[in-house]
């Protein structure tokens, strides 16, 4: 299994480079579509992003191992938020793939009469599962960071020792007013900007895990959208997947 996993991560670029083309044609189409363009340069665009989706599919056969041996080795993880949210987004996206694996068997025709809407709808329920645990696990980790920060904002402002060797009281310091709300979000956001600044790795997985989550959202009719905006969504995260791939250091670990 473990040299199955080292054979399929190979494939994960060629993946990745697939899918920004994917969404790319259907930016293009979208764009064709509203300016009126000839309609067989929008029929040939819409021709190619079908073949690339279903070359996807292809490169995606297997990746179900991959996501339970990942589910196998976050199950061990001393941090239980941690432990929970990776461990259930592995095992949802291994259902997505073990759906997108019959949809691909549907659409070559290896599966006869097979429903693709309803496993297409089923695969994208258990793909927008997995992103919300993704993003409610990158909003764990900049919670912590924010608190780590605030900690050691505290410490360098903690109150200064008098002569006995005691500190002053917090309410000795000239502190101003409470701060209005609109001061305090505002230094709220300054503080966020900071953390995600200085942790590059979270503020890419915390930009491709938004940019994914519309498109189950449009797919499934929860949140409507179109196909520029989703193929603008999709080639903007496959990129930052690209990114990651190049330069694994900016990928989200564990």
């Amino acid at each position: 299994m473990d040299s199955w996993v080292r054979f399929n991560a190979q494939s994960q670029a060629k993946e990745r480079v697939l899918r920004a083309a994917q969404y790319a044609c259907m930016l293009l189409g979208y764009t064709l579509s509203k300016s009126k363009a000839a309609s067989e340069l929008h029929r040939t665009i819409s021709d190619l992003e079908a073949h690339m989706s279903l070359t996807r599919k292809l490169l995606r056969l297997g990746n179900s191992v991959e996501a339970l041996q990942a589910a196998k080795r976050t199950i061990h993880l001393s941090d239980s938020v941690l432990r929970l949210c990776l461990t259930i987004s592995h095992l949802n996206r291994a259902m997505y793939f073990a759906c997108d694996n019959v949809l691909w068997a549907g659409k070559t025709g290896l599966v006869s009469k097979l429903d693709q809407r309803k496993w297409s709808q089923r695969s994208f329920r258990y793909y927008l599962f997995a992103l919300i645990l993704n993003l409610t696990r990158d909003m764990y980790e900049l919670c912590l960071l924010l608190d780590s920060e605030a900690r050691h904002r505290s410490a360098k402002s903690a109150p200064p020792p008098v002569s006995d060797g005691s500190t002053l009281p917090a309410d000795h310091l000239c502190s101003p007013a409470v701060a209005p709300p609109l001061a305090w979000l505002r230094r709220r956001l300054r503080q966020v900007l900071t953390v995600l600044h200085g942790n590059p790795p979270l503020l890419l997985d915390l930009l491709k895990n938004g940019c994914d989550i519309f498109i189950p959202l449009d797919r499934l009719g929860i949140y409507p959208t179109s196909p520029g905006f989703v193929g603008t969504c999709g080639l903007l995260s496959s990129v930052l997947s690209i990114l990651t791939i190049v330069q694994p250091w900016l990928k989200l670990k564990p």
